[in-house]
């Protein structure tokens, strides 16, 4: 019987075209390109780990669907989503700074974003009591008119959005513990107050311009953005003492309806572009602390 856990993953997600560091990063000749950070492997290999170690067996299987121009268009511009289906037969665009897309990665990327609204669906209809999507190209970085920093389109702010639009929540949060600080997510509710937006990242990474705790929220969404740089070389202890004192009390106070997590592992102590030292177990300390508090607030629901 399956699970109360939904898992969304599409082989297609792999064939998302990076191609390789010398496509899209500013060195130039005569630096050697090698393989780009988010290749197809880096997803792969963690869909067939799921499925090797027996966990796959004990998931429901969201099916991914291709969302549409007006779901994308929830954040993003009519002209920037005009500009990336021209570009679907290009062999390599780079659509903003350090996103670069393939032939056929715009149908890709909004298999990406479907995949999200369709976890939302299965969460808010009740078919499961959380998801994890694990969805290519990634979403946290592009902006309303621009891809940043590997995303093409900001697909948890998408999912947001769509959770509060299309499928009639009040209140939402997004607690964000990838390496880099999620500005696409930040930018995009900066001004709303259904949103609680916070971020852990590590201290003026990627984009070194954003993620400071001065940067709060607009108007009426003023306090509803929460940034929590933390200096290279953290670990488990501090990650764990912001969620304490930080993060947690602010979810219970806020009380959201879903919670949406950007969760990029690349705050992990072996990868390549961060300088933080989170392990496998402090993971795992860190979603149960999130379990524990979305059963309280928000029956469990997590993405």
């Amino acid at each position: 019987m399956a699970g109360r856990t939904g898992f969304v993953w599409d082989e297609l997600y792999a064939w998302h075209n990076t191609g390789n560091f010398g496509l899209v990063m500013p060195y130039g000749w005569p630096v050697q390109p090698g393989e780009h950070a988010e290749n197809p492997e880096t997803k792969r290999r963690l869909r067939n780990l799921v499925d090797v170690s027996g966990l796959l067996a004990k998931l429901t299987t969201i099916v991914a669907r291709r969302a549409t121009e007006d779901e994308v268009c929830l954040l993003h511009t009519r002209e920037y989503f005009a500009k990336v289906r021209a570009h679907n037969e290009d062999l390599a665009w780079e659509t903003g700074v350090s996103a670069v897309m393939g032939r056929g990665s715009f149908d890709v990327a909004l298999l990406a974003v479907g995949g999200c609204l369709a976890a939302v669906d299965a969460i808010l209809d009740g078919r499961i009591r959380n998801a994890y999507a694990l969805v290519r190209p990634p979403g946290h970085h592009a902006l309303a008119a621009q891809g940043m920093g590997f995303c093409i389109f900001c697909n948890a702010a998408i999912a947001g959005l769509y959770a509060l639009e299309r499928r009639g929540l009040r209140k939402i949060a997004f607690v964000d513990w990838d390496v880099h600080h999620g500005n696409g997510t930040q930018e995009a509710f900066y001004a709303d107050p259904r949103a609680l937006t916070i971020s852990l990242h590590q201290d003026r990474c990627f984009p070194p311009d954003s993620g400071g705790v001065e940067e709060r929220g607009a108007g009426a969404g003023r306090g509803y953005n929460i940034n929590i740089p933390l200096p290279p070389g953290s670990g488990s202890g501090a990650y764990e003492y912001a969620f304490e004192r930080v993060v947690l009390p602010a979810l219970e106070k806020y009380a959201p309806e879903l919670i949406i997590v950007p969760s990029g592992f690349d705050s992990g102590g072996l990868d390549p572009l961060g300088r933080m030292m989170l392990s496998s177990q402090a993971y795992r300390v860190l979603t149960r602390r999130l379990m524990d508090v979305a059963a309280r607030v928000c029956g469990g629901r997590i993405l």
